[in-house]
Order: C-alpha cells, then structure tokens, then sequence
C-alpha cells in the first residue's frame, strides 16, 4: 500500500512569501511547490487595514505543496517554529488522485 499524499495550502502575507519559500525549499522534499495571488474574504476585520477593510479583500498569497504523512508533520512543525504569530492561514487535504496527463 503507498504512503497516502496531502495538499497542504497557505495564504500568507506578501511579506512573508520569499521566507515561507526558504522555508520550503530546505524542506527535504521530492515534491515541488506552487504560488499564486489570491484576494482574500473575511468577515474578521482584526487584521486588516482601513483600506482593505473597505475594499473588502487582502492581497495575500496562496501557497501549495503535496507531501507524504510524514512531510506533511513536519512542514506544520516547522512552520509552527518559524511562523508562529505571523497570520499564516493553512488547511490539509487528503489527496485521492494526482498524475500527469
């Protein structure tokens, strides 16, 4: 039976892109990573600016990597570590099919 894969996304702030991506590229990973630009929508309003607030929407950035069970701990431990306090929004999905076409 394979190891089982998840997709773990990230919003993080632009601020924060070029160390998330340090971060993971000294990960010991085989599998690679994307960004994008996303607009983020919250009724929570705590950690936006006035502008944003009445733009309704954070430019953040969304960051995903596909990892193993055990990739998987300890990419959250490290960012835990690294990242802790700084906003990094995050969600695990288990991943039932991937492959290339």
């Amino acid at each position: 039976m394979s190891q089982s894969t998840y997709l773990v996304s990230l919003n993080i702030s632009p601020l924060l892109e070029e160390a998330i991506i340090d971060c993971l590229l000294a990960l010991e990973s085989e599998h690679n990573f994307s960004t994008q630009c996303i607009n983020a929508h919250s009724n929570d309003h705590q950690h936006l600016s006035l502008a944003e607030q009445v733009a309704g929407r954070k430019q953040q950035i969304r960051v995903q990597i596909y990892v193993s069970e055990t990739e998987k701990k300890l990419l959250i431990e490290q960012l835990q570590q690294q990242f802790s306090g700084s906003g990094v929004q995050y969600w695990v999905l288990p991943v039932l099919e991937s492959g290339y076409i």
